[in-house]
């Protein structure tokens, strides 16, 4: 339960999942396969990782924390949390998509506490300031177990973003088991990713949402609704809940849990962000993440930006200098220099498919 002027109350049965498992590849060429985005200081001076990690620990302690990744990350990431051990990581057997690897992990909280709350969590997100986020974690938390639904948290929109899905806002949740607070509400439909002009939409009706992927339900709620509304994986739960993660992977199609079950099911609920929040996603987001100088230039590492404007500096294999120009993203890491257009790098992936693999893949 949330307390009126501090910290929310230990919740025993609440757990915390967090997927850190991508490659990042809009952040090329500085995240790479051995070394994706979530060990970069991209939103701070500190890891992505690092900074998920802080965010949660005060509301949900190390011992009921679990980290979503590869085996080939468990060492890096173990690296940049010290207090955490092997026992924290859970290694996929197979890259899945969220929904396998997401009722992988419900499958296991379960086993450990059939009263499990599960709060799903990115590695990647900016999130200001962390003591709203706990105390709206709680508050999704208290829904969930009043009402058996799976919340997301909505992110108001501050710009018609195309970028993102969103969630339209349904009707307010009714009664009284959760207590006081956010009532939270049912989420009318899913929206895939906006044109600008129906972003722009969006924006100004002020009935929908930005779709975070930041996900609070209890495990076994998950895991019931998989089955209920998943063809892809509904056969495929039972073998999971008594152990057979094996088989569960090697059967289970590549799949996201929004496509799998939020887009389908009718006990989705969504709680209103009290914080500020984005999605470090590509370069583009850096620029709103980190400060910029008087001319709009953000620099990380040895750069220097001379009569220059709306530029981000990336260096971490020696200087960079720019001079005379604006509206760039340069990068220089590992022997390699990326100069592009900020408009365009969103676009990146579409780079990466006409380079070589061993340029692709440093």
């Amino acid at each position: 339960m949330t307390e009126p002027n501090g910290p929310p109350a230990p919740n025993p049965h609440l757990w915390t999942v967090i997927l850190a498992g991508g490659v990042g590849s809009r952040f090329w060429p500085v995240s790479t396969p051995a070394r994706p985005k979530q060990l970069l200081p991209l939103a701070s001076e500190q890891p992505l990782i690092r900074d998920t990690v802080d965010r949660i620990l005060p509301l949900v302690p190390a011992e009921r924390l679990r980290i979503l990744t590869g085996g080939h990350l468990a060492a890096p990431l173990l690296s940049v949390l010290p207090e955490l051990g092997e026992g924290n990581l859970l290694l996929e057997p197979r890259a899945a998509g969220t929904a396998p690897v997401l009722a992988w992990a419900a499958a296991e909280l379960e086993r450990r506490d059939p009263d499990a709350i599960m709060v799903s969590l990115h590695a990647d997100h900016f999130i200001n300031p962390p003591e709203r986020f706990r105390s709206l974690i709680a508050r999704a938390a208290q829904l969930a177990v009043a009402h058996g639904r799976l919340f997301t948290i909505g992110a108001v929109p501050v710009r018609p973003e195309t970028g993102y899905g969103y969630v339209r806002v349904g009707d307010p949740l009714t009664g009284t088991e959760a207590g006081p607070g956010d009532p939270g509400y049912r989420v009318a439909r899913f929206v895939e990713k906006p044109d600008a002009a129906t972003a722009a939409e969006y924006l100004a009706s002020g009935d929908y949402l930005w779709n975070t992927g930041l996900f609070v339900w209890r495990a076994s709620d998950l895991l019931d609704e998989m089955q209920r509304v998943s063809p892809e994986l509904a056969g495929l739960i039972p073998i999971l809940r008594e152990g057979g993660t094996e088989e569960f992977f090697a059967r289970a199609p590549t799949i996201s849990v929004d496509n799998a079950v939020l887009e389908r099911s009718e006990r989705v609920g969504v709680v209103r962000a009290t914080f500020d929040w984005d999605d470090v996603g590509a370069w583009d987001a850096v620029r709103r993440t980190r400060p910029a100088d008087a001319q709009g230039n953000v620099v990380l590492g040895p750069g220097y930006a001379v009569d220059s404007r709306d530029l981000t500096l990336y260096a971490d294999d020696g200087p960079v200098v720019a001079f005379g120009v604006e509206n760039l993203v340069i990068v220089r890491t590992g022997g390699v220099t990326f100069v592009a257009h900020r408009d365009r790098t969103p676009d990146l992936k579409q780079l990466l498919a006409q380079l070589p693999d061993e340029l692709r893949n440093l």
